[in-house]
Formats: structure tokens, C-alpha cells, sequence
């Protein structure tokens, strides 16, 4: 996964549900030195709770994908996450040419 664009990340979750396994699952793929380049919020839900789980993900570009994890498994949320961070890759070495 590309992170060298990213500048915040947003999560919240039940950690006990079964559709929270995307966003934990993500959380578990950035690198150790992300907390270093990368504002993480993460926010654990109650286990009784019944609110969805959510990621949200902004660029340095100022784009927001907010993403839900109820519906997309992990590999469909790193594929959104990582479309966006290769086009600004692209971008970047264009400009560095």
C-alpha cells in the first residue's frame, strides 16, 4: 500500500463485530512508521453498539474517500485507497520528470 500520500486516517469500529475486520484488517497493513507521516484516528465502538464501521482516508491533494467497511472487504478497500495514491504518484513524477 502506497502511504507516502496519505496525511490522515480515520477509523471507527466495533472491534468485536465481524464486519469490522476490513478496518482492522487496514489498520494492520500500514507500515510502523506511518504514525511518523500519518495523523491515524482510531475510535472503538462499544460492543453493544450497532453504528457501522467506517474508514475515512484524506490525501495531500485534500481528497477524502470516506470508505464503509460493512460493505467492501479489505481487498476492495486497499484497491480504492491505493487507484487514488498511484495517480498522485504519477503525478509527482511527472512534475519531477
Amino acid at each position: 500500500m502506497i502511504t507516502k500520500f496519505m496525511t490522515e486516517i480515520s477509523t471507527k469500529f466495533n472491534p468485536f463485530s465481524p464486519t469490522a475486520r476490513s478496518a482492522r484488517l487496514f489498520l494492520s497493513l500500514l507500515p510502523p512508521n506511518a504514525r511518523q507521516t500519518i495523523q491515524i484516528k482510531t475510535t472503538l465502538l462499544p460492543r453493544t453498539s450497532k453504528e457501522p464501521s467506517s474508514l475515512s482516508v484524506k490525501f495531500k491533494d485534500g481528497k477524502e474517500m470516506n470508505l464503509d467497511c460493512e460493505k467492501l472487504g479489505i481487498k476492495s478497500l486497499t484497491e480504492e485507497v491505493d487507484r487514488h495514491s498511484r495517480k498522485l504518484q504519477k503525478q509527482a513524477d511527472l512534475t519531477d520528470g
